[in-house]
Order: structure tokens, then sequence, then C-alpha cells
């Protein structure tokens, strides 16, 4: 299975995990969801995976503008919409080896996790 990159375009992290990968040669297609959007079923089963709240962009803009009620009370039903809604809440980059899924950028990680696959 072909690793997929998840995020958005613009994003500084993102850049850093495409330029590290890109320097590794290591072959990957790049899915920008905020142009591209998110499926519902994939969210979902990343929620799964990963929870809700390692998915969720706390720290972001996005997030930081919603209004103080939106920002309350927030369970899995309700990050899931949020996120669906405006993608740009979904902490970035996603990587999608296959097998498992990275979260964030820290070149340790995907140096371990990569080399053995």
């Amino acid at each position: 299975m072909a690793n997929t990159l998840y995020g958005i375009r613009n994003c500084d992290t993102v850049k850093k995990a495409r330029a590290w990968l890109d320097d590794r040669k290591i072959e990957y297609s790049f899915h920008d969801y905020k142009t591209a959007g998110i499926g519902d079923l994939l969210l979902q089963r990343w929620c799964d995976e990963l929870g809700w709240e390692t998915l969720l962009n706390r720290a972001g803009t996005t997030f930081r503008k919603l209004s103080d009620a939106d920002k309350q009370d927030i369970t899995e039903r309700k990050a899931i919409a949020l996120m669906l809604a405006q993608p740009s809440m979904i902490k970035r980059p996603v990587l999608d080896i296959g097998k498992q899924r990275l979260v964030g950028f820290k070149p340790e990680l995907y140096e371990r996790v990569l080399r053995t696959t």
C-alpha cells in the first residue's frame, strides 16, 4: 500500500514532513484536506484508531476562533463534526503508511517507523 500524507499544503509542519520524505526519497501521495476535504468514514476510522483527542487541533487558530459554546463539552461526535466542517482543525500532518498512522511530524518517529517498513 502506498504512503499518503494528509495535511494542508501551506502548513509549515506539513512542509517539513514533505521535505523530510522527499530528502529520503520515500514515495507518498499528498492529500490536501483543506481543498479536497476528508471523508467522514476515514475520519471516523482515524478517531477509532488514534482517538479524537489526538486528532483535534485545539492549539490552532481555527479552533481558538470558535465560540465558547462550540469549545465546551466536546465529545467524539462533536469533534468529528467540527473537523469535517473545518478540516484545518485536524492535527497535521497525518501520515498513513498502511499498517499505521502517524499524527504530527517528529523526525525521530518517522525515521524509526519508516526504517522498519
